[in-house]
């Protein structure tokens, strides 16, 4: 009989391997991402003192106007953009993506592409 491991440890394992590779500096803090079944949050993080500069998710008012659903591509697409002009108006222009172990597909491809269409550099 084959055991196989639960998605969530899975996506656990990757996200520790990739977040040994990247780390956010006050230059180019990191813009984490976070997807659950009913919502997404992003972060924008600076981990040489710890500090998150800026956040969003699909809980936020602005972000859940005129959307159906919290958790489709829909919703992604204007969380990316709700996260970017946030960092823009701190004056953060670029940042490293950290996908937090999801598959860069769907809905985490949707966040970053519109980030990177609303100005943000990765």
């Amino acid at each position: 009989m084959v055991n196989k491991k639960s998605r969530a440890v899975v996506r656990k394992d990757k996200h520790r391997r990739i977040r040994n590779n990247i780390s956010g500096t006050a230059a180019k803090p990191r813009l984490a991402v976070f997807r659950s079944n009913n919502h997404m949050y992003a972060q924008i993080i600076d981990d040489t003192v710890g500090n998150t500069l800026t956040s969003a998710s699909t809980l936020d008012k602005e972000v859940s106007k005129g959307l159906e659903k919290t958790n489709n591509v829909e919703a992604a697409t204007k969380l990316g953009e709700v996260v970017a002009k946030k960092a823009l108006d701190q004056g953060i222009k670029t940042v490293v993506f950290d996908r937090g172990g999801f598959i860069y597909a769907g809905k985490i491809k949707a966040l970053a592409d519109a980030a990177r269409e609303a100005g943000l550099e990765f």
